[in-house]
């Protein structure tokens, strides 16, 4: 084993992590925040992989731009999590989509978590 092995992220069993309901809930209220723009998307960084982190950085840049050019200032977003699907395609791993109903739309955020060093990290998101 590499030093860089050692020191990598541990994938940890479903047994040994808690319920992802309370963060599925919470990354999702935290990433519609993030792209609204009334929250700093470093707050999430210790829930998201190197990979999914950056897509959300990328993300949120483009919202800010988009929201720039329409003259729009970052509001609050309104919404509520009308459900939560979970599936868990292997140990360890578990598949979400939550459906977010706002005044305007109803969204869909998919997100992947997986168990590393015995907590959850999102590995994935997609919000549709």
């Amino acid at each position: 084993m590499t030093l860089h092995e050692y020191f990598a992220p541990q994938p940890t069993p479903s047994a040994e992590l808690p319920d992802p309901h309370p963060l599925l809930h919470s990354l999702t209220h935290g990433v519609l925040e993030v792209l609204a723009g009334v929250r700093e998307v470093d707050q999430l960084a210790r829930w998201f992989n190197e990979d999914s982190y950056r897509n959300l950085v990328a993300r949120a840049n483009l919202s800010a731009r988009a929201r720039s050019a329409r003259g729009v200032p970052p509001a609050r977003p309104t919404f509520e999590i009308r459900s939560i699907r979970v599936s868990e395609p292997a140990d360890g791993k578990v598949e979400a989509v939550v459906v977010v109903a706002g005044p305007g739309r109803t969204r869909a955020v998919a997100i992947r978590l997986e168990g590393f060093d015995r907590r959850w990290r999102a590995t994935s998101l997609a919000v549709l």
